[in-house]
């Protein structure tokens, strides 16, 4: 199977220190990602500044922030971006980015940013869907808060544009996520009904899921990383650090190499541990002219005597030939 693209998300795990940044990326290598994902946004694009109920976050884990100072303390400086992608760059990692508006679309064009990641909540935003899709590059979509007329209606905005490299991410748009909505059947639905490349975006703790995932079919695996969860910020709780994401990616390529391909064997004498089989063989003394019966012939180990299944054909015919208990049977012994 083709090797599993394993996501590491940066997101807000930088304290709104550029040397963490970078100190993450080069952790994330040492980890065996293959990428670093981060997000392009201001606190300005992507809402407005306004304590009024309907800008106020509830229960959770970003309980008493509005949306207005979450994003200032999770964003990432858009002149931070250079330095990133080209640490990215000399870590022999993909850098690619979630932007949020047509502005950050055109940003990131600007980087040679080379896929474009869509969050859930923005899934409905066709126009600025189809002004990232225009772009040409890989469009990864995650569908946490999506329906399926959602998701038809952005595979169908993507294609409209001339976009047809979509990957459909499941996701759980809960922070961190319970284990039990994972759902991944889901993703392995998607696939089959949108005719996608399809992934998983997890939020759940642990790298349960995501093994589960690849064991599913699939092709890319995005999980918050942070360098030390001490750190803080509003995504440290649910993130990987360094070893736990090593240990991750260390399952996912097991598993790769479990599943594999298709391989059916044909030719039995190829097939390791095949002699344990059984095959028959005589059990008991017999004359020539004696008549073979199931009293001197039996299915046994090993499996080098004649195949089990002519058995019933052989029982009545005359043995030929004296042959000794643990003689293999053949037809040439019979008539």
């Amino acid at each position: 199977m083709s090797k599993t693209f394993i996501v590491a998300e940066l997101s807000a795990n930088h304290g709104h220190k550029i040397e963490v940044a970078l100190a993450s990326i080069r952790a994330a290598k040492e980890a065996g990602a293959d990428a670093i994902k981060i997000q392009t946004y201001t606190a300005d694009t992507l809402t407005i500044n306004c304590n009024k109920p309907d800008f106020r976050l509830g229960k959770g884990l970003w309980e008493g922030e509005t949306y207005y100072t979450l994003y200032q303390k999770a964003y990432t400086p858009w002149e931070w971006h250079q330095a990133i992608y080209d640490e990215a760059r000399r870590q022999g990692l993909v850098c690619f980015s979630t932007p949020f508006d047509k502005t950050a679309v055109d940003f990131l064009e600007e980087l040679g940013n080379p896929i474009i990641k869509i969050a859930s909540f923005e899934i409905t935003d066709v126009g600025f869907l189809e002004h990232a899709a225009k772009k040409g590059k890989p469009m990864v979509i995650s569908t946490g808060i999506a329906t399926p007329d959602d998701i038809e209606l952005a595979i169908r905005t993507c294609k409209n544009a001339g976009n047809n490299d979509i990957t459909l991410l499941k996701c759980t748009s809960s922070y961190p996520a319970p284990i039990e909505t994972a759902n991944l059947m889901t993703m392995v639905d998607m696939k089959q009904r949108y005719g996608v490349k399809v992934g998983l975006s997890d939020h759940t703790m642990g790298h349960d899921v995501a093994v589960a995932a690849v064991a599913l079919g699939a092709t890319m695996v995005e999980k918050h990383f942070i360098v030390d969860r001490s750190i803080g910020g509003p995504d440290a709780a649910f993130s990987m650090e360094k070893d736990e994401f090593d240990a991750m990616v260390k399952s996912i390529r097991n598993v790769e190499k479990a599943l594999g391909e298709v391989f059916y064997p044909t030719d039995p004498s190829q097939i390791k541990g095949r002699e344990l089989s059984r095959s028959l063989y005589v059990i008991k003394d017999v004359k020539a002219g004696d008549i073979v019966s199931e009293e001197n012939i039996r299915s046994i180990r090993p499996g080098l005597g004649l195949h089990p299944r002519y058995l019933s054909e052989v029982i009545g015919k005359q043995f030929v030939k004296d042959c000794t208990m643990g003689d293999r049977f053949s037809l040439d012994i019979i008539k």
